[in-house]
């Protein structure tokens, strides 16, 4: 009886630790990033207003280089982007943006996100076309789309490098993927109420779950 006394103790405080962590594990799973922009910024095929806006990974398992873009309390999606891998050196204790190098009448189009503490970033994929422009405007090699995304080609779209010289190359070829000449700027994450996805805890929280009942059964068997 004491033993049972005791597994169904644990199998409680992993339950009630579980629920309590769940929020903070979430957010390192999507990357939900709440940041403030004081001037528009050009994302991929969207220019978003001055003003706050929550940056999180899609949901998904498969490809984990999707990134949507929410209102500031995360109830209106604005648009999904491709992106591709970016690496930095060293990683930072904030949200880092990377914008493209914008000499005269470049626009400030974002490059690049950092989640806090990760080395490892997300490089925005623009329309072919309007990566055509920015490579030859900003002096740089762009990511582009083949094809028009849609939610079922979205992981599956082939993508490659346009060069200053409008030059189309392999995206493994032609992406600079540790930059040296990037304009980056540091953006301390609001903090919002946690709403992210609690898909990576679910087992875990199953488990303890069962175990709970089936000590739960056992007690009651102990004590008829």
């Amino acid at each position: 009886m004491s033993l049972l006394r005791n597994i169904l103790v644990g199998l409680t405080l992993a339950l009630l630790v579980g629920m309590f962590l769940a929020p903070a594990q979430a957010d390192v799973w999507n990357k939900k990033t709440v940041v403030t922009f004081n001037q528009p910024i050009e994302i991929p095929g969207k220019a978003l207003p001055t003003g706050t806006y929550t940056f999180q990974l899609l949901d998904t398992v498969s490809y984990r280089h999707i990134v949507q873009v929410w209102n500031e309390d995360g109830t209106e999606l604005i648009t999904t982007i491709l992106a591709i891998p970016n690496y930095r050196l060293e990683p930072t204790g904030e949200t880092v943006m990377n914008f493209h190098e914008r000499p005269g009448i470049c626009p400030v189009a974002l490059r690049a996100w950092f989640y806090p503490g990760d080395n490892f970033g997300h490089e925005f994929v623009y329309p072919k076309e309007r990566a055509a422009e920015l490579a030859e405007k900003c002096k740089e090699i762009v990511p582009a789309e083949t094809v028009t995304p849609t939610e079922s080609n979205l992981r599956t779209v082939p993508l490659e490098a346009i060069t200053p010289a409008k030059k189309e190359e392999p995206v493994a070829e032609g992406i600079q993927v540790l930059p040296t000449h990037v304009e980056e700027t540091a953006i301390p994450a609001k903090e919002l109420p946690k709403t992210g996805s609690l898909t990576p805890l679910f087992g875990l929280l199953g488990l303890v779950s069962i175990g709970l009942a089936f000590a739960l059964k056992l007690m009651a068997k102990q004590l008829s």
